[in-house]
């Protein structure tokens, strides 16, 4: 795969990356530094507003662990959810999500000496920069939002041929909602950050997350507003259709219709509140919300956005752009590790179970985590016989094969319908959408709704679905966190009833794990040693 560079422009991290010669879909002219001037052709603003989206969004990669944003910052979000481990030491992978301690069967306890609390806060400065978590996902997403913010200046000033007004209304949907992802992205994860909405300037006022939450909103609501008001949907559809590279228009990743695209805005402001808001303190009227939003969220056959792996010239590569690929194949020799604690909540029933995960010889030699041994291997649909059923396919090293969830999809869509459901008393109805999901997949699993489930047993049935359902599509942390999951066990967090495999070998099936992990991570030093907080300013450090 090429490499593609960035740069930094002002004082912060508002880069914009292009490519070098590839795809006409993703070149955006100049090689080293775009600028809004080679953009003032109706071709050049195109490939700015393909390019500059996906390269910048989610193309970094050079040095750190895989190819890509879903490598990287998607894998720090499985690692804390316990979805994964790992034992390299590339970006601290195999610190980040070591518990606090552990309690196994026998009563012994295991505790961290090295806190994950404290391990990323003493990372958070400008020369440990490599081994900053909090670092990644906001470079990402200010450089997406920055590359927006250019799409959208250059929108109504350049000369359009055939119909203008679909042509303009297409840009500036196309740049609202990345400027609507980036913020959900960092609203969703990031204690405070900053609204930037001209290119390459950034505002010295941090705002906390609930702000940059709504700002997310805002930018998808004039997006669903511009898109309700195309009429012309043949010039939408080939604007659209160079907007997207030609590799990615494949299975969902067809072009929107504008109703589809609608859709996917919906099912993201959906999950902006579920994602924020703690499950035990969601109220009638926010699951009515998540209703609402859902009934008119993305559907099953709907086209939604996705990334590809493609042999030559993509934005993330077949064998290590994401963490399907840098979990899939012989555990001795990926980067990431399944956890026993995601394979103990897929009943051994399922399709899903057999099709992805071989029980392999348990792997011991983990670096740092106690919690990190397991038995359990993903299976590369390219090396690993699989079993000929229906079921979903998760890890698939073949260039072209490897799909990957951008934006929000169907399954995920379905499932916080069926939580608003069943914490609203309509238990059963939930319990369909459940079953939908695991229909879709090829789950093989009888129905759970109609059986007489209790609030507690559909809770239960939800959030394991969700665990499988929704694996390495970006969501995982946010779950854990809502739940409680990974709070202190003081705070009424942690897990008990898991399955840990000690280093020693040991199995145990009733251990407890305080994970005690940060909910919302601080601003990283690259941003605020360049770009001081100015007075009035929310704070940029959680109290956590």
């Amino acid at each position: 795969m090429k490499k593609y560079k960035y740069i930094i422009s002002s004082m912060v991290m508002l880069g914009v990356i292009s490519a070098s010669s590839c795809k006409k879909e993703l070149d955006v002219k100049n090689p080293n530094s775009p600028t809004l001037e080679q953009a003032k052709t109706e071709s050049g603003l195109t490939s700015l507003a393909s390019g500059s989206i996906y390269l910048n969004g989610f193309a970094y990669g050079d040095g750190w662990l895989g190819d890509s944003f879903f490598s990287l910052c998607y894998g720090f979000h499985e690692l804390l959810a316990d979805d994964v481990s790992a034992q390299a030491a590339n970006q601290n992978v195999n610190l980040v999500n070591v518990p606090d301690y552990v309690i196994l069967d026998d009563g012994s306890r295991i505790t961290n000496t090295q806190p994950e609390i404290a391990n990323l806060r003493l990372n958070n400065t400008r020369d440990k920069q490599a081994n900053n978590m909090f670092y990644y996902e906001w470079q990402n997403m200010y450089a997406l939002n920055n590359a927006a913010n250019q799409i959208l200046a250059l929108a109504s000033t350049v000369p359009l041929s055939g119909d203008v007004a679909t042509k303009q209304a297409t840009y500036k949907a196309w740049a609202y909602w990345w400027k609507g992802y980036a913020y959900a992205r960092l609203g969703s994860i990031y204690y405070a950050g900053v609204i930037n909405n001209t290119v390459s300037v950034s505002s010295p006022t941090y705002v906390n997350a609930a702000a940059l939450i709504t700002e997310s909103n805002k930018n998808l609501a004039q997006a669903s507003t511009i898109l309700n008001g195309i009429t012309s949907t043949g010039a939408y559809t080939d604007l659209m259709t160079k907007l997207i590279p030609d590799f990615v228009q494949v299975g969902d990743g067809q072009v929107p219709t504008p109703a589809m695209f609608v859709h996917s805005i919906n099912t993201l402001m959906a999950r902006n509140l579920l994602a924020n808001t703690p499950a035990k303190s969601m109220t009638p009227a926010q699951w009515q919300t998540i209703l609402t939003l859902t009934n008119s969220g993305l559907q099953s056959g709907d086209n939604m956005f996705v990334g590809r792996t493609t042999t030559n010239n993509g934005f993330f590569s077949a064998g290590g752009g994401s963490v399907a690929a840098n979990t899939s194949g012989p555990v001795t020799q990926s980067s990431f590790t399944i956890s026993e604690r995601l394979i103990q909540d897929i009943n051994p029933a399922d399709a899903r179970l057999a099709k992805n995960f071989t029980q392999v010889t348990p792997f011991l030699n983990q670096v740092g985590g106690f919690t990190f041994g397991t038995r359990w291997q993903l299976n590369d649909a390219k090396l690993t016989p699989i079993p000929n059923n229906a079921a979903y396919q998760i890890a698939d090293k073949t260039p072209g094969n490897q799909e990957v969830y951008i934006g929000p999809s169907y399954e995920e869509n379905e499932l916080m319908k069926a939580e608003a459901l069943i914490n609203t008393g309509q238990i059963d109805q939930g319990l369909a959408s459940v079953d939908a999901v695991r229909t879709f997949q090829g789950a093989g699993l009888a129905a759970v709704s109609g059986k007489g489930l209790t609030l507690p047993q559909a809770q239960e049935e939800l959030r394991k679905e969700r665990r499988l359902a929704l694996l390495f599509r970006g969501t995982a942390l946010y779950d854990a966190r809502r739940w409680g999951v990974i709070y202190d066990v003081s705070k009424g967090g942690g897990r008990t009833g898991c399955v840990v495999l000690t280093p020693g070998g040991a199995l145990n099936t009733n251990a407890t794990i305080n994970y005690n992990f940060l909910d919302y991570w601080d601003v990283p030093a690259d941003e605020f040693v360049l770009n001081p907080p100015a007075a009035g300013s929310a704070p940029i450090k959680n109290p956590n």
